[in-house]
């Protein structure tokens, strides 16, 4: 019994002894791989040339930032330099390497040796950092697929094998690593349907693996692969990353990324199943119309229509679950195109399919199925609802337009993303509906093309937007209310129900157009100006002008945004013209925008557009009187088959006159006006000069006796003829005669007019009145400019005698009569 327990310590101490004993030293030569963290390396071969223990000193390792020179005589810029004092086990810290890897040269204690040359090196380590990644492949079958799961998911009866790829491949490696795997609950395992403990690291690829997951916990599994405690590498941050895998309980699956999608969008569907399988997804069948299902998208990875369309698999379809939709070809029965689809799944088990919507979708729930050929039972379904978008329409404005004006719809459309229809209704138009283009022809119900209907595009953000220029139209619309549908199908105005739609309501009003001239008459050489207003959006209008020696013959004239427009004929062309009357019409081209009566580039022959009734050889107006010509163009513009308006105007041309009101006398030192008439152009300059008459020698000794005022005035519009007036300061005139001049550049006209400055008049003050009273009575002095009123005196006895003789006089003429 006592020899069993001896031999029982001795194995214990035995056990303990392998435990606690180093590790043997791994030995290297030159140009050999080391590792930072690696314990116990025997360099004595890299120093020295052998490998006994103590048979040389060591040396220096000395790393270069960099090298220059040939093969001979090369040398370096030293970055660092290590002591290996004991070369025959030697630990490489990565306090010591930190991230300097590479080429590391050794240089033994020999003298005379320059580490700056790298000749003089003994031999050379190159220095790594050990590097393990781990992934985590799928295999089938015992045989592992070049197909990753790492971070997707795997069902319960499929396989995996782990990957490891590394630098530590070397011959007769001493590396070994475990790989841990985490389970759904938190359990570390290092024995995963293998033994992942110790895993030798010899080629650079080592695989564990195929392992089974047939019974294994449902749920998210993680796994790095670890450096035991033994290792040199033991917990200095060189594990490997770490990888996830989810394990599936249920055989297949299949999920929407939408519940619901407004038709005209897209969806997605996700089937999950085995790795590497085919199955079949299809539309359970609804029984409505062909272009009324949703659609699998061609092209897709993985997803193959074509076979289904071929009528291919017709023993597994007859065997699936539910009824497809289908189509009948000729007498053959079909999958509908696009509704079914064999799928092949990816290595982690799954595969995703998009489904087109269109306006023609219908709006209601549908169930998608995946399920796998040849075993019914085995299905799963999603139910994704379709839904009705919705469309808008505005137009810009206030909503009353003139005809030829450019209008902007625009609004959203969510029921269609590729198109949305527009179409009018109003007076005199099919109750169905026109196209608001060219001829404007009934729309086709139904029909899906631009000869149809107007389409405009729909854009990414369901926004669209269509400029309707009624100038471009080829029919004659009547003023009145009119209503725009934008529509999300084909459909006119009777099949509205089959859509969604809105409208927007407008009024359309003829052009109109106003005109006059700047004044009913104008002096020869002033400006001529026509202005007005012209709606209905034209670009121009157009002018004739009809005189004695001179025809303006439809000249343009912009029409601003705003519908106003000017034309102007400066005073140098108006100079020559005859005076007497003209005639002027101011023509609009109206809704079409064209000038529907014009003249020729020379300028004498009236023509018209097709159908307005000219003869193909024009008009000669040249050759007509202005009465005569105006006449002529009136009633081409009055044809029933042109749409152009016009405005008639007529105005005087006149010799250009000054009239200056008489002046009179004017005192010196005042200020008085000069006053008159004309009939040049309100607004035109007038030179006013009032300049002495007298001339005469002067002394030199005396003031200069000339004296003259002089300025400008502009014409202001009168109660009859245009009206003028100029103000002068007489204060620094002297009494003279005068000249006034009166000057119009533009029309170059003059008058003249005399007056006289004369002295001004003292006012002389009055004086005051003293009266001096009888004794006894009271003086009173008047202010001056005031009456002294004086008390009535009576009559004394010498006045009483003279008033009797006057009497007895009057008596005597009265007896005589």
């Amino acid at each position: 019994m006592k020899s069993m327990t001896k031999l029982m310590v001795v194995a214990m101490l035995l056990v303990a002894a392998l435990v606690v004993a180093p590790a043997a030293a791994r030995t290297v030569v030159s140009g050999d791989t080391v590792f930072i963290g690696e314990k116990n390396v025997n360099l004595n071969q890299v120093f020295n040339g052998t490998d006994v223990e103590g048979a040389g000193a060591g040396g220096v390792l000395v790393y270069y930032s960099s090298v220059t020179g040939g093969a001979a005589d090369r040398t370096g810029t030293i970055q660092k330099s290590i002591p290996v004092n004991n070369p025959d086990k030697f630990e490489l810290t990565a306090t010591d390497f930190g991230s300097l890897t590479g080429q590391w040269y050794a240089f033994n204690k020999s003298s005379g040796l320059n580490y700056a040359v790298l000749g003089d090196s003994f031999g050379s380590v190159l220095v790594q950092k050990p590097t393990v990644n781990l992934d985590v492949k799928l295999a089938k079958g015992g045989e592992v697929l070049t197909d990753s799961v790492n971070g997707k998911s795997v069902t319960r009866n499929g396989q995996i094998a782990f990957e490891l790829e590394h630098n530590l491949g070397i011959e007769g490696t001493p590396f070994k690593i475990d790989i841990e795997v985490t389970t759904p609950s938190g359990g570390k395992l290092t024995t995963f349907g293998e033994d992942l403990k110790s895993i030798k690291l010899e080629n650079q690829k080592v695989t564990k693996g195929p392992i089974s997951l047939e019974g294994r916990e449902a749920g998210t599994y993680s796994a790095i692969a670890k450096w035991p405690s033994s290792s040199d590498f033991y917990d200095k941050g060189y594990n490997s990353n770490t990888v996830t895998f989810e394990v599936l309980t249920k055989k297949i699956a299949i999920s929407s990324n939408k519940d619901s999608v407004v038709r005209g969008n897209n969806f997605v569907v996700t089937i999950t199943g085995e790795s590497k399988t085919n199955y079949y997804v299809y539309i359970k069948d609804a029984s409505i119309g062909d272009k009324e299902y949703p659609l699998i998208l061609d092209g897709q990875p993985g997803v193959n229509t074509s076979t289904v369309e071929d009528n291919l698999p017709t023993a597994d379809l007859e065997k699936l679950s539910a009824k497809y939709p289908t189509v009948e070809v000729g007498a053959v029965t079909k999958a509908l195109a696009g509704t079914i689809a064999n799928v092949s799944t990816k290595a982690d088990g799954t595969r995703t399919l998009e489904f087109n919507t269109t306006g023609d979708t219908d709006d209601r729930q549908f169930t998608i199925r995946v399920e796998e050929p040849g075993k019914p039972t085995n299905y799963d379904d999603v139910k994704v609802r379709v839904e009705e978008g919705d469309v808008t329409i505005t137009a810009s404005g206030t909503g009353v337009y003139y005809l030829g004006e450019e209008i902007t719809l625009s609004g959203t459309c969510t029921d269609n993303k590729d198109w949305v229809y527009l179409f009018l209704t109003g007076p005199n138009l099919p109750t169905a509906g026109v196209k608001l283009e060219g001829t404007m022809e009934k729309v086709e119900n139904g029909t899906d093309s631009d000869a149809a209907f107007t389409r405009e595009k729909v854009e990414a953000d369901d926004t669209w937007s269509f400029k309707w220029n009624t100038a471009d139209i080829d029919r004659s619309l009547d003023a009145g209310g009119y209503t725009i549908y934008a529509v999300s199908k084909p459909r006119d105005k009777d099949a509205l129900s089959q859509a969604k739609y809105a409208t927007v309501a407008v009024q359309l009003k003829t052009g109109f157009l106003t005109a006059t001239s700047s004044g009913a008459k104008i002096a020869k050489g002033d400006d001529l100006k026509i202005t007005g207003t012209a709606m209905g959006d034209p670009d121009n209008v157009y002018v004739w002008i009809f005189g004695k020696n001179r025809q303006v013959l439809g000249d343009s004239a912009t029409v601003e945004a705003d519908g106003s427009f000017e034309y102007e004929l400066k005073g140098g062309e108006t100079k020559d013209w005859s005076a007497g009357q003209y005639f002027a019409v101011v023509q609009h081209p109206m809704m079409d925008g064209k000038q529907g009566i014009r003249a020729d580039k020379e300028k004498r022959i009236l023509y018209g557009i097709p159908g307005s009734g000219i003869a193909a050889e024009g008009i000669n107006i040249g050759r007509l009187q202005a009465s005569d010509a105006a006449t002529a163009l009136i009633q081409a513009l009055d044809s029933p088959n042109i749409d152009d308006t016009y405005v008639k105007l007529t105005f005087d041309v006149e010799e250009p006159y000054i009239f200056i009101d008489p002046i009179g006398d004017k005192e010196a030192g005042s200020k008085f006006t000069i006053t008159g008439t004309t009939n040049v152009a309100v607004g035109d300059k007038l030179i006013i000069d009032v300049t002495s008459a007298a001339f005469g020698p002067t002394k030199k000794t005396e003031a200069s006796g000339f004296g003259a005022v002089s300025g400008n005035v502009v014409v202001e519009k009168g109660d009859g003829a245009n009206k003028w007036s100029f103000e002068v300061d007489a204060s620094d005139l002297k009494p003279d005669q005068y000249i006034v001049k009166v000057e119009c550049i533009e029309t170059d006209t003059t008058a003249t007019a005399n007056f006289n400055l004369v002295e001004a008049v003292e006012t002389t003050p009055t004086a005051e009145v003293t009266t001096t009273a009888p004794a006894g009575e009271v003086t009173t002095t008047a202010p001056a400019g005031e009456t002294t009123t004086e008390p009535t005196p009576t009559p004394g006895f010498g006045a009483l005698v003279a008033l009797a003789g006057l009497g007895a006089v009057a008596f005597l003429v009265l007896r005589r009569d």
